[in-house]
């Protein structure tokens, strides 16, 4: 071997060194920024629900609600002010999103949302359907969403739903479209009666 090998084989190696403190500081660094931010979410979430408190409580299903003309079974996606596609609302559970079962019958709109707060929609609140594509941080095909419009407190309420069978979101939208009119003709019927 000649004197350069040697020399080369005989030179001390040392491995590399990790700096380990550094690396932790970084992590932990990036967990509390990730945490910070989960928190600011939140808080303004609760925030949301606060400036909407006056919404008042939502009405449950009345005992005898009738015979159903349809049910679907899918998700609720949210609820928002009426034409207002991206101003959530989160009052009263509303902004939890959820499995839900509808069942459309002459009184209303039964919502029955498991894990959630179940709710329903007297006919007389009912003020159309229609088929949309988004609403409140949900996006889907065209006309692949339910949005139901009704009024609670005197507050107009978009309700997007998606069937688990998308083909019946049709038949709902002229279901919920017939039994807001006949409601609107009887109730302006009755005021003009009474006049």
């Amino acid at each position: 071997m000649t004197p350069s090998l040697i020399h080369l084989a005989a030179a001390p190696h040392s491995a590399p060194v990790t700096d380990w403190a550094g690396r932790i500081a970084w992590v932990v660094g990036l967990l509390v920024f990730v945490v910070f931010v989960y928190w600011l979410m939140r808080q303004g979430w609760k925030w949301r629900g606060t400036l909407q408190g006056d919404l008042p409580e939502l009405p449950s299903a009345p005992a005898d609600a009738g015979e159903a003309r349809l049910t679907l079974s899918g998700r609720y996606h949210g609820s928002t002010t009426a034409g207002q596609w991206l101003d959530r609302i989160v009052a009263r559970g509303l902004g939890t999103r959820s499995r839900a079962e509808l069942a459309l019958t002459d009184r209303g709109l039964d919502v029955v949302r498991p894990g959630a707060t179940d709710f329903f929609v007297p006919a007389a609140a009912l003020r159309g359907a229609r088929l949309d594509k988004g609403i409140a941080g949900k996006v889907l095909p065209e006309g692949g969403l339910l949005v139901v419009t009704w009024e609670h407190g005197g507050k107009q309420i978009d309700s997007g739903f998606r069937s688990d069978r998308a083909a019946e979101h049709a038949a709902w939208v002229e279901a919920i479209n017939q039994l807001s009119s006949t409601e609107h003709t009887t109730e302006h019927t009755e005021t003009e009666g009474a006049r």
